[in-house]
């Protein structure tokens, strides 16, 4: 066994053992598993990093072993500098969001902590698979834990929210299945992705895959006007369930779009680029006004996450590679960001049970420690220079001007609404005079919470004060990508 493999099922594992255990007498024994279960997750995907070879574009660490004979499907894994970090940020926010559930949750621990786990490993999968059909699978797998996530542990509408969340994911992912289907045809019985991007495909071909693909990556993202679903689910998903979506679920369809629709229908592409800059804007600029008028915490941030993933699929249709690079770190630097703007949000919500912004007021008063985690995590959002917010805004913003002007104009207003709406929640929220009875009795974060949110600001400023160890590992895949998309030349 690989260690991609090691990366994917020891999570998986974890999870099973803990669905077998089964009893809520048992729960802190369960809660110690699924830590121990997260550490040794994300540990194993360390040496992933540390032996990554610079300076190629091959796949590495790759994995390949029959699975399904019949049909040419095999168990096909492998990374480059596109995915590798997308891994490593998937096994950390794993084990922080164990650490964010140790208390809140009660009833049915070992299934909520499982479910986690082997969600962790679907997702991982979906970042190594290099055959089509395991990707798909991979892919559709994901959406089971986290429904079960939301209907179970949710708020008052969990039951509305999962089926709306399974519904259009799933949905949109049929047409890509087609997709896989005439591209199995079409190389002669292959699933195998490496194959599928020397196809000589025809222009209607090509858009009608470009398409068909997009169904299912844009609704996963999501972008506008397919982005209705993730707010309501937001609202509703319990504050691990909201942190995982945010980080790392929303970043399988933004990967897809480099994985699948921009070397498969090259052409297309860069056809129908123009369709994908003005949805990104419309996601950058609309989205974040309507996040302006937000009154629950959780919605705002939920409408502030389309926003930011508006950056990612602007810099992937610009085609250079400063774009690409910054849609990449974009990825990664929300993952922290919005991983911690949720959990920052579960720390209020536990001791108030309201994500109402009106309920609040004052919390500094009485949380100064907790306070000053959420002003940093607020900067972030906001894309304040040295934090991790902005390193992938900068890029992206840089990349859109040196294509187009008034694009790089566009893209950059989203800083301006960013700053707008973030730190008008906070001042109505940290800021002033205590507000209510609710505030006064706060207590300020323990020790668990202040570990946490340490983690998680550690990861934000490393990000945003030395990126290099990001743009190092997946520069050279994006050029050979951008390479690629241009017919062996660079746009």
């Amino acid at each position: 066994m690989g260690l991609l493999s090691l990366a994917i099922w020891t999570p998986i594992v974890f999870g099973v053992v803990l669905l077998a255990l089964g009893r809520d007498d048992q729960a802190r024994t369960v809660r110690w598993i699924a830590l121990i279960g997260a550490i040794v997750s994300f540990l194993v995907t360390l040496p992933l990093y540390g032996s990554f070879k610079l300076g190629t574009a091959a796949m590495q660490f790759v994995e390949k072993a029959p699975w399904i004979e019949r049909f040419n499907i095999n168990y096909h894994l492998g990374i480059d500098g596109i995915s590798l970090w997308l891994v490593l940020l998937t096994a950390f926010i794993n084990v922080v969001v164990i650490i964010a559930s140790w208390e809140a949750i009660t009833r049915r621990v070992n299934q909520y902590m499982g479910a986690f786990l082997i969600l962790s490993g679907l997702m991982i999968g979906v970042f190594c698979a290099l055959d089509g059909m395991l990707f798909y699978v991979f892919f559709e797998a994901t959406l089971i834990p986290m429904y079960l996530i939301i209907g179970i542990w949710g708020g008052p509408n969990k039951i509305y929210a999962a089926f709306k969340f399974f519904l259009y994911t799933l949905l949109g992912s049929l047409l890509m299945l087609i997709a896989l289907i005439y591209l199995y045809t079409q190389s002669g019985g292959s699933f195998d992705l490496g194959v599928w991007y020397q196809l000589p495909l025809g222009g209607t071909a090509q858009t009608l895959l470009f398409f068909a693909f997009l169904s299912a990556f844009a609704v996963k993202v999501p972008m506008w006007p397919v982005h209705t679903w993730l707010p309501d689910v937001h609202v509703e998903a319990p504050t691990a369930g909201s942190a995982v979506l945010a980080a790392i679920m929303l970043k399988l369809g933004a990967y897809g779009f480099l994985r699948f629709s921009m070397p498969i229908a090259p052409d297309a592409a860069r056809e129908w680029a123009w369709l994908m800059i003005a949805l990104s804007l419309i996601a950058v600029i609309y989205v974040g006004l309507v996040a302006l008028v937000q009154k629950d915490m959780k919605k705002l941030v939920a409408y502030s996450s389309v926003a930011h993933m508006g950056f990612v699929t602007l810099g992937f249709f610009i085609f250079n590679d400063l774009g690409v690079s910054g849609g990449l770190v974009q990825m990664i630097a929300h993952g922290f960001v919005s991983a911690a703007m949720f959990l920052s949000i579960g720390v209020l919500y536990d001791r108030v049970h309201s994500r109402e912004i009106a309920s609040y007021g004052g919390v500094v008063n009485t949380m100064p420690k907790f306070t000053a985690f959420a002003l940093l995590f607020a900067m972030a959002n906001c894309g304040l220079p040295g934090t991790a917010g902005f390193v992938g805004e900068w890029m992206v913003i840089l990349g859109a001007v040196k294509a187009n002007f008034w694009i790089g104009v566009g893209a950059a207003s989203a800083l301006i609404f960013g700053a707008a709406y973030t730190l008008w929640m906070f001042k109505r929220v940290y800021l002033g005079p205590v507000a209510n009875k609710h505030v006064q009795a706060l207590k300020d974060i323990n020790g668990r919470e202040f570990f946490m949110l340490t983690l998680l600001a550690v990861a934000v400023l490393y990000m945003g004060i030395y990126p290099k160890p990001f743009t190092d590992v997946m520069d050279t895949s994006v050029i050979e990508l951008l390479r690629h998309v241009a017919n062996s030349k660079l746009i």
